[in-house]
């Protein structure tokens, strides 16, 4: 019979985790037996909401600013304080600006980089003397990366994301010496809070006829692509670009 608890025993950091992906990955890891750190930056409510249905004896919420490396540094260090290591890291954290080349600022694009680049590479890095053998990293990119149909406005973002590729395809190979798995998640349009912000509703059927499905991916979903990943049936898979989007690109 299988285990329905796999990680009991295993303690998962998510970044950006009280909505949408963050928030579903945090509950379905839990579901699994995982202790799990809810990061958020500025809105405690959702968080505190996500800790009342894991329950607090499995899940803690830390608020810090994930492109400040301090802060960075002081929401890992609550972790280990808390549960003494990190199997699970998941640098979920993001912004997504709809920028094309005219429209940008220095101030979009460094805001930008600041969140979707430069937090998750120092994340990384903070965590990595924590992170014990068998661990996973699972970074989050985007399967507009590789889209056909993609449009003008989603240069920045895009750029950012294809930074996250190339670091999974590298650190990969860096921290496999340490037996720590490297991968990326490429969500298709998934229905977000975040995602939905902005788009007008003939906008969203535009977008949900891109998939051979004719829907928008869920949070859920995602999140148990990150599940495999971070559990035995990811153990051998690492430098990879999971593409979940249900066949879109």
């Amino acid at each position: 019979m299988a285990n329905p608890y796999p990680f009991a025993g295993k303690v998962a950091l998510i970044t950006g985790s009280s909505k949408g992906i963050g928030a579903a990955t945090a509950l379905h890891l839990s579901s699994l037996g995982a202790k799990v750190v809810i990061n958020y930056s500025s809105d405690a409510k959702p968080a505190e909401e996500l800790i009342q249905k894991i329950g607090s004896e499995n899940a803690i919420a830390i608020k810090a600013d994930v492109g400040n490396i301090k802060e960075i540094e002081g929401l890992v260090q609550q972790t280990v304080d808390k549960w003494g290591k990190i199997d699970i890291l998941i640098p979920n954290a993001g912004v997504l600006p709809m920028k094309d080349l005219e429209s940008t600022t220095e101030e979009d694009w460094e805001r930008c980089f600041r969140v979707n680049v430069k937090g998750v590479y120092f994340l990384c890095q903070k965590a990595l003397p924590h992170l014990p053998p068998h661990s996973s990293i699972i970074l989050l990119s985007s399967s507009t990366t590789i889209l056909s149909q993609i449009t003008p406005s989603y240069l920045l973002y895009c750029s950012s994301k294809g930074a996250i590729e190339q670091m999974a395809r590298i650190l990969a190979k860096d921290l496999g010496r340490r037996g720590v798995t490297v991968n990326a998640i490429a969500p298709g349009p998934t229905g977000t809070e975040l995602f939905y912000k902005g788009k007008s509703e003939e906008l969203l059927e535009t977008i949900k006829g891109w998939n051979p499905f004719g829907r928008l991916g869920t949070p859920e979903e995602i999140a148990a692509a990150v599940g495999f990943l971070a559990g035995e049936g990811g153990r051998w898979v690492s430098g990879q670009v999971i593409r979940v989007n249900g066949g879109m690109a």
